[in-house]
């Protein structure tokens, strides 16, 4: 059979609320590593995290912008197929943005920000990264964090820490960001501060 009708969740209720508890906790507990539900199928360029993240979190009222090696056919077919997403060309139409490497994201200004009034209709990125640990070492404060922590995902933008001050600047508004690798997600909410560790 074919993968974009099978590739789903094997059990889309639980594996569902299994990976949006993993997506809200790393969202929740900044810079903390969260196993999504294994049980979906990469498709082609897109990998099972990112089609889990998908899953997850869209649905037809939610525009997706799909990075460059992600907008093939087979894909385009799994999103339509799965959760009737509308995509867009457009970073700043996007509810969600799905990137398959950091050399295909956008700098964060060019997606949706958000308003004032409405800070919540910002866009989340989701970027597919090597590694969730073994980069340059990250120092988290902000919300949900005790103090600080300490993490070191691989894949970032090389000017990260820049883009993620002129993001953090703009709270209420701003990105949010998902990390996701070998199974796990990472979340850095708009309201985490983030310099270099030592």
């Amino acid at each position: 059979m074919d993968s974009t009708f099978e590739g789903g969740f094997a059990n889309p209720v639980f594996d569902a609320q299994t990976s949006f508890r993993a997506i809200m906790d790393a969202l929740a507990n900044p810079g903390t590593s969260r196993q999504l539900a294994e049980t979906v199928l990469a498709q082609g360029p897109l990998s099972a995290e990112l089609a889990s993240t998908l899953l997850t979190l869209s649905d037809t009222d939610t525009h997706i912008w799909l990075s460059d090696s992600l907008r093939t056919a087979p894909v385009e077919a799994f999103i339509a197929f799965h959760t009737g997403a509308p995509l867009t060309r457009d970073p700043s139409r996007a509810t969600f943005a799905l990137a398959a490497n950091v050399d295909e994201l956008p700098r964060f200004e060019q997606f949706n920000l958000g308003t004032q009034e409405y800070p919540d209709r910002s866009t989340t990125i989701v970027l597919a990264v090597p590694s969730l640990t073994g980069g340059a070492d990250l120092l988290l404060r902000g919300p949900g964090i005790n103090d600080h922590i300490h993490c070191s995902p691989t894949g970032l933008p090389e000017d990260f820490l820049t883009q993620w001050s002129d993001n953090r600047e703009l709270f209420p508004r701003g990105i949010d960001l998902l990390l996701v690798s070998q199974g796990h997600v990472m979340g850095l909410p708009r309201s985490t501060r983030i310099s270099e560790g030592h």
